[in-house]
């Protein structure tokens, strides 16, 4: 499997979109119950399919891009906000980056990586044996270190933050059953990670919220920035929702590049790293 993702990544960025596009569209229409989430949860944020019809090849797009992303040649990057970083450093606590399932987020940690340093990013580790030798491989580069979703990797994080590091993390991903509180995320209660708010709170870094836009015909990618508005809550539940109100916001600024078909309002599974 790894000498097939080799060969790929010798694609041009364009041609593996454009297969990822069709494929994102063959899966959307082979699928039935993947379809049927995807549209319900199209519809739970308000939108049709009429309105975001890239939505299933951006989601193939997502997958086709990661041959390329993981062992080809590194991609374009543009950069939108990023004064916020050289802000954020500024104040020496650590800096904790969220982005929710949109666009590549993939590039983001690695033109953070490259450009800013080292950053300890959140990933739940593959149940496959392959498929999990696989990630590591590909994520092993130079300022880019990975944390599971247990406790030894929360402990990571924080260490990383103390250190004025930077993190990050997808907060729109299902946490493992007691990891999170139940928040509305698009008007509907789904199972949201409280780490994120945790890590700043308990370390005083800086909240910032990036997303990387996906450019057509295979242009790159366009990093996008900003500060956290407002104050963090310190009630658990509160900041909760306070974080998914972002990823909304977010999403809303491209909603045609949102996971949808991600179950995002599944019930948590018991990760036994935590009994």
């Amino acid at each position: 499997m790894k000498t097939f993702f080799r060969l790929f990544a010798q694609l041009p960025l364009p041609l593996l979109h454009a297969v990822g596009a069709a494929l994102g569209w063959l899966t959307f229409l082979a699928s039935a119950s993947y379809r049927r989430r995807f549209i319900e949860n199209l519809h739970q944020g308000g939108y049709s399919l009429a309105q975001v019809l890239a939505a299933p090849a951006e989601a193939g797009k997502l997958v086709a891009e990661l041959p390329r992303l993981w062992f080809g040649r590194p991609v374009r990057i543009e950069w939108e906000g990023e004064q916020v970083i050289a802000q954020a450093q500024a104040h020496g606590r650590g800096i904790v980056y969220l982005t929710p399932h949109l666009g590549c987020f993939e590039v983001t940690a690695q033109g953070l990586a490259e450009r800013y340093g080292r950053i300890t990013v959140l990933y739940r580790p593959a149940r496959k044996l392959w498929l999990r030798e696989l990630v590591d491989t590909a994520r092993a580069r130079s300022n880019l270190v990975t944390a599971p979703t247990s406790l030894a990797g929360v402990r990571q994080m924080l260490r990383a933050l103390r250190c004025g590091e930077a993190v990050g993390l997808l907060p729109d991903q299902v946490p493992p059953e007691g990891m999170g509180l139940w928040a509305p995320f698009f008007g509907r209660d789904a199972y949201t990670m409280t780490l994120s708010a945790r890590l700043a709170q308990q370390t005083g870094a800086t909240l910032l919220l990036v997303w990387g836009e996906r450019l057509s015909w295979g242009r790159g990618y366009r990093l996008h920035f900003s500060d956290w508005p407002g104050k963090l809550a310190d009630d658990p539940a509160t900041a909760a929702a306070q974080v998914n109100a972002q990823m909304e916001r977010l999403i809303r600024q491209c909603p045609q590049q949102y996971l949808w078909g991600y179950a995002r309002y599944k019930q948590p599974r018991l990760d036994k790293a935590h009994t």
